[in-house]
C-alpha cells in the first residue's frame, strides 16, 4: 500500500543524511518529490535519478535556503508549475559546535539563518498555496537537543529549540484549514554529520540509549512518512522524539 500516491512532497535538504532517506521513502510510497539543496552536484543528480528509477517525478533545486527572496522565486516557480505541495519537510540545517566563551557572532547567525530562518522562509512563501488547497502537512526536523540542550551546542540547541516553538504555533494558526504542522527531534542518528564524532564518545552515547544502538536516517524517515501520511490525520502540534528513550 502507497501511502502518498500521486502527493507533491517538498524536501529542503536532501542531498544526503536524513533529508535523502525521507525523499526516498515518499517516493517509494509514491509522492513526487521536489528537493533542495545548497547547491547542485553529483549527490543530487543521482538522488534524482534514485527517485526516478521509483516511479516518481523527482527535481533538485540548488539555492541558498536562508535567503528570503530565493525562497520566494523557488515557491512561486513550485506553484506554477506542480502546484501547492501536499507535504513541505523542513530538513536543512548546519552544525557549529563550540563552546559559548568561543563561538562567534558570524557563527551564531550561520546557525539561525539555515536552521531557523529558512523554516520561516520556505513555511512564509508555501502556507498560502497550502491554505487555498485545505490540505496539507508540514514537518519541522529539530533534534532532542532542541529539548534537552548540550555542553558545546548552545547555538545549535538555540536554533532547534526555536523550531519547536515554531511549530506549535504554526499548527495552532493554520489548523482550521485543516493544516498540519510537526516537528520531529532526533537523538543520535548514523549520517556524516555524526560520522566526524569522537569514536569513543559515540561509544557513549549507545550505552546510555536504552535500545542500545544509534538510529538510522531510515527511523526518521518512517516518522516523517506517518506524519506525511492520512495515518496521522488528528496529530499537529506535536514533537516526535526518535531517540531510542535517549537521556536528554
Amino acid at each position: 500500500m502507497k501511502l502518498l500516491e500521486n502527493k507533491l512532497a517538498v524536501v529542503t535538504g536532501a542531498s544526503r543524511g536524513i533529508g535523502k532517506a525521507i525523499a526516498i521513502k515518499f517516493a517509494e510510497h509514491g509522492a513526487n518529490i521536489i528537493f533542495t539543496a545548497s547547491k547542485l552536484n553529483e549527490n543530487t543528480s543521482s538522488l534524482e535519478s534514485e527517485l526516478k528509477k521509483l516511479g516518481v517525478n523527482a527535481i533538485a533545486f540548488g539555492f541558498d535556503i536562508s535567503n528570503f527572496d530565493e525562497v520566494k522565486k523557488f515557491s512561486e516557480q513550485v506553484v506554477k508549475e506542480f502546484g501547492a505541495p501536499d507535504i513541505l519537510v523542513n530538513n536543512a540545517g548546519i552544525s557549529i559546535d563550540n563552546l559559548i566563551l568561543r563561538i562567534s557572532e558570524e557563527q551564531w547567525d550561520q546557525v539561525m539563518a539555515v536552521n531557523l530562518k529558512s523554516i520561516f522562509n520556505t513555511t512564509k512563501n508555501f502556507v498560502p498555496s497550502m491554505l487555498k488547497k485545505r490540505a496539507g502537512s508540514i514537518i519541522n526536523l529539530t533534534s532532542v537537543v532542541g529539548v534537552g540542550g548540550n555542553a558545546g551546542q548552545s547555538v545549535y540547541s538555540a536554533s532547534k529549540a526555536g523550531i519547536i516553538g515554531f511549530t506549535k504555533s504554526i499548527a495552532k494558526e493554520i489548523g482550521a484549514r485543516n493544516i498540519r504542522c510537526n516537528a520531529i527531534a532526533p537523538g543520535y542518528i548514523e549520517t556524516d554529520m555524526t560520522a566526524a564524532l569522537d569514536q569513543k564518545l559515540k561509544e557513549e552515547w549507545v550505552k546510555a540509549i536504552p535500545l542500545k544502538r544509534a538510529g538510522t536516517p531510515e527511523d526518521v524517515a518512517n516518522t516523517a512518512l506517518f506524519l506525511a501520511s492520512d495515518l496521522s490525520t488528528y496529530i499537529t502540534g506535536e514533537v516526535i522524539m526518535v531517540n531510542g528513550a535517549m537521556p536528554l
